[in-house]
């Protein structure tokens, strides 16, 4: 045997091991199983595979112990005898989706303040049941039940996506969030980042008050681990950060204080940075440069469209979502729909300029990611807004491929995994999503996903779903 061969196959029959052994599941996982054999073939399905080349028809994808064997034409794949089949014909494949600004909690008010309450029980599982088998939780506030609930779903224990638990928020006094963890000092945020990465923690977020100082210092931090910072800045403009060394910033461009030429010092004025924003002409040379230096700093952007679409003429909860919340939950939601129907004039003309800079920037050769951000006034949900993330990209120009891509295989490629995953590939890990429907001729079918394969296991979406109805609000 070539030297060659000898490692592919070790490598090989190591995977095998690997999965082998993480292949047991509780009995509060197996229900929802649909698809567990050794070996399956997917047969005669459009693929969209991740990497923004078009899709192709009448493909056939082998699986076997968590790994992709064969992908191609269905006459060029070799289906063996004991492989469990399954007819995709008038279906559609794309890889597990790659969803990086994601929280395991929602938005509850305490009183009058703004608040945020973990959900440890429904969030997981909604957003496998979506398509996300791979998400980065974007600022935590209860990192300790994140990390606890990674741990759970690798060992087959509880449903959910591979989980990189970001650290909780770098952030200090300015909101009266009681949810939220405050820094006094950058020697906190150097103390803090070196904690929570030595607990498991895999990046760190800034948050709107945060400082140059704090941002200097997790920098430093992080990357002497090799691991990311990214942002909701505020105080800190853009431009300023990515001279400081951030990885990523948050929200598009919507959170950029940049623009705002009335601005003294460091303030953070959220208003008049949305104002600034919404005053600047789309084919703005300043937003052209901005986008220019992040390009060349290699500094990607999450897009969060969901959280900021607006209100009128829109769902009540994006995606379909309705049931999944308790009942106090959706009035809450739903009396706030009410107040913003046709109050939201600045929202619609400012969503529309960020479909555009986000394409401009996708189009530059930035690293466009995009996440769900199931916060805001609670109409966006696990799952369900990670759909809509899906259908607003593609209603702001981008083809269903490029979308697909943003959700994937760049995801992937941030978090330095697209040797594993991110598209549809053989030897790629078999993380791949089945829709009941083609995808390309209506980006709405990503609705009807129907089986969500993590690791080779398939999951039964529909009835992850109906496990949770009622749930959000509570747990």
């Amino acid at each position: 045997m070539k030297p060659s061969l000898f490692v592919v196959f070790i490598l090989f029959s190591f995977l095998v091991a690997v999965h082998s052994q993480a292949q047991s599941y509780s009995a509060e996982v197996t229900p929802f199983i649909s698809d567990s054999a050794g070996t399956t073939a997917l047969i005669d399905a459009k693929v969209i595979d991740g990497t923004g080349s078009p899709a192709k028809e009448h493909q056939t994808i082998l699986i076997a112990h968590g790994i992709i064997l064969q992908a191609g034409k269905n006459e060029d794949v070799s289906i063996p005898k004991d492989a469990f089949k399954i007819n995709c014909q008038g279906k559609t494949i794309i890889p597990g989706l790659v969803m990086l600004h994601e929280h395991f909690y929602y938005t509850m008010t305490l009183g009058s303040f703004f608040n945020i309450q973990e959900m440890p029980f429904s969030f997981p599982r909604m957003y496998l049941a979506g398509g996300a088998t791979t998400i980065r939780t974007a600022g935590s506030i209860e990192p300790q039940t994140d990390l606890a609930i990674k741990r759970l779903i690798l060992e087959g224990r509880l449903v959910g996506p591979d989980i990189d638990v970001t650290a909780p928020y770098v952030e200090r006094a300015g909101w009266d969030i009681p949810s939220m963890f405050e820094i006094r000092d950058s020697s906190e945020a150097t103390a803090m980042a070196r904690f929570w990465a030595d607990r498991g923690c895999t990046s760190y977020k800034m948050y709107t008050h945060a400082t140059k100082e704090d941002l200097i210092a997790t920098v430093r931090e992080a990357h002497k681990r090799k691991l990311k910072v990214t942002g909701h800045i505020g105080t800190i403009t853009y431009r300023e950060a990515v001279e400081l060394g951030i990885d990523d910033l948050e929200h598009g461009f919507l959170a950029s204080a940049d623009f705002d030429h009335t601005r003294k010092g460091s303030v953070y004025n959220p208003n008049a940075d949305m104002m600034a924003l919404v005053n600047l002409d789309s084919n703005s040379a300043e937003m052209k440069q901005l986008i220019s230096l992040m390009v060349q700093h290699k500094v990607a952007l999450t897009s969060t469209l969901a959280v900021f679409a607006p209100f009128t003429n829109q769902e009540i909860i994006l995606g379909g979502g309705d049931s999944a919340l308790t009942k106090e939950a959706w009035e809450m939601v739903h009396n706030r729909w009410i107040r913003e129907q046709n109050h939201d004039d600045l929202d619609k003309r400012l969503f529309m300029k960020e479909l555009y800079w986000e394409k401009e920037f996708f189009d530059s050769g930035g690293l466009l990611v995009c996440g769900t951000d199931p916060t805001g006034n609670g109409n966006v949900l696990a799952g369900y807004g990670s759909w809509t993330e899906l259908e607003f990209l593609a209603a702001g120009g981008f083809t269903v491929a490029e979308a697909i891509k943003v959700a994937t295989l760049n995801g992937a490629k941030y978090l330095d995994r697209d040797k594993m995953i991110g598209s549809v590939e053989k030897g790629k890990r078999a993380d791949l999503v089945l829709i009941n429907g083609d995808l390309e001729k209506d980006i709405h079918n990503i609705r009807k996903t129907e089986t969500v394969f993590r690791n080779g296991v398939g999951f039964d979406s529909r009835k992850i779903f109906e496990s949770v109805k009622g749930h959000v609000g509570m747990n």
